[in-house]
């Protein structure tokens, strides 16, 4: 935060604002507080978080956005008593439970670190990234509906006609449902045949702000156990997401909050 506020220029904090080159959006300090989102974790049950600075922010462009956030969040885990593991931004680093890179640098060629990662035992979180321009007339939720979900897909198909085969014991996990791609994957069958599909066998979902029609679709796509819990807190409550798992049915709560998580983050 000191960081962004330090700067003349988006991306940056002003006052209670957050300002990047998509728009302005309220900014409110205490809800990255420590013993807020502590507070958070025990009202929705969770033991550990894991948490990463979101791609959106635009911090893959400025390399001193991501240094202050490696220095900050090392200290904010070490005060947290075993409650937040955090993902390194764009890079394998000691001491982190994986890295966190945009759905566009994903589909841009990652170069070494799937490999950095497998040698640590880490674990690849893919978010999406700042927004293209929307068309003129769009709504306010043109970015998060329309233009992250697209980015998302571009980026689960493009790990399966790359890199998933060359790094297949990778655990990826995608945000969002990865955009809702594995819907995709019959017509993909269609064009490509099967190979494709093989380089997704340690692809995982995260769950962040969708239902149970979407859940229920991805889990029959892949399978219940490729869905992890994640949301979208402090932006959105987790609370709809945890109604939407409890939908499914005990046995996909306690594989998404708790046996894939475990075996994702040990």
């Amino acid at each position: 935060m000191d960081a962004l506020r330090a700067r003349s220029e988006p991306p940056r904090i002003v006052g209670r604002s957050l300002e990047l080159r998509e728009g302005s959006f309220p900014f409110e300090e205490r809800d990255n507080d420590l013993g807020e989102r502590i507070a958070v974790l025990d009202r929705d049950e969770t033991d550990v978080a894991v948490v990463s600075l979101a791609p959106t922010l635009e911090v893959e462009e400025h390399p001193e956005l991501r240094e202050a956030y490696h220095e900050g969040i090392r200290d904010v885990v070490a005060a947290a008593g075993g409650r937040l593991r955090a993902l390194a931004s764009g890079a394998c680093l000691e001491g982190f439970a994986g890295a966190c890179v945009s759905a566009q640098a994903l589909v841009g060629g990652l170069e070494e670190l799937p490999a950095e990662l497998v040698r640590a035992g880490q674990v690849l979180f893919v978010h999406p990234g700042p927004p293209g321009s929307p068309p003129a007339s769009a709504p306010p939720w043109w970015a998060a509906v329309v233009d992250y979900t697209a980015q998302m897909q571009a980026a689960y198909l493009s790990w399966l006609a790359g890199d998933g085969a060359r790094h297949a014991n990778l655990d990826v996990v995608f945000a969002v449902l990865a955009g809702g791609a594995p819907i995709q994957l019959e017509r993909l069958r269609a064009r490509a045949g099967g190979a494709a599909l093989e380089a997704g066998a340690r692809i995982h979902l995260d769950t962040a702000s969708y239902g149970p029609r979407a859940l229920r679709l991805c889990a029959e796509a892949l399978g219940a156990d490729r869905l992890v819990f994640g949301s979208d807190s402090p932006v959105l409550p987790a609370a709809p997401t945890l109604q939407a798992l409890a939908a499914l049915g005990d046995a996909v709560v306690s594989s998404a909050r708790s046996e894939s998580p475990s075996r994702l983050f040990p």
